[in-house]
């Protein structure tokens, strides 16, 4: 690859066996035309996207279980796609998103080593409307509240894409941010629950990782306030 490195992983994901392709470590950076910076992402941040975390591997494994019958579902903030990929392999009709660059032709990549048809993606800003985006009966993310001001903004963001009656679920490693986020789910009508899971192959209960789920039936959504497009 020009500009970083790769390595492919085995992970048991959601009851099954993938392959992974990530980048090789926390020190790439690769950003030619500018891309990245024009959308925000530092060259810290960059290498972000291509890590296989813990978080992620907690939703994906909670996706192997999870119910999605007739339910249209949203990845935010997908990374590598791990959750998505495991929905993939069960027939989902799961949408991938991100905003960084390299997010689709990577999923696209571990998609076919897989054996998968292409995961659905779109590119999403999460402080930038799209309509087009449409509806969503799940949404789903991993380790997405890692900065104060996104509990805010990824509820808005919840609030413009679900159905009256819809569900969120969110793995956390606790890192503090989630208290604003419930609120904000809240006023919306969602209620919250929460469970606990493994982050790696090592932890032991009481697990680290956090399931915080969120529901909301369609006589629970507020008449007014909720700004939706």
């Amino acid at each position: 690859m020009p500009g970083y490195t790769t390595r492919q992983q085995r992970l048991r994901l959601g009851g099954h066996d993938y392959r992974i392709r990530s980048l090789s470590d926390h020190q790439q950076f690769s950003d030619p035309d500018g891309r990245a910076e024009r959308l925000g992402i530092s060259s810290a941040q960059w290498c972000l996207f291509g890590q296989v975390w813990p978080a992620g591997r907690l939703l994906a494994n909670a996706m192997g279980s999870f119910d999605i019958v007739g339910k249209r579902i949203l990845e935010i903030g997908c990374g590598l796609g791990l959750a998505s990929l495991v929905l993939q392999r069960r027939g989902a009709d799961v949408i991938a998103s991100d905003m960084h660059p390299l997010a689709e032709p990577f999923l696209a990549y571990n998609s076919a080593l897989n054996a998968l048809p292409s995961v659905a993606y779109r590119k999403l800003r999460w402080g930038v409307p799209l309509p087009t985006l449409g509806l969503f009966d799940l949404v789903i993310g991993s380790d997405v509240l890692y900065e104060r001001d996104h509990a805010e903004m990824l509820a808005s963001l919840i609030g413009r894409h679900t159905h009256a009656a819809a569900e969120v679920l969110i793995t956390d490693p606790g890192r503090g941010n989630s208290a604003p986020f419930s609120r904000a789910l809240a006023l919306q009508g969602f209620e919250a629950s929460e469970e606990r899971g493994p982050m790696d192959d090592d932890d032991i209960p009481p697990f680290r990782g956090r399931l915080l789920h969120y529901r909301r039936s369609a006589i629970a959504m507020p008449s007014a306030g909720v700004s939706r497009q």
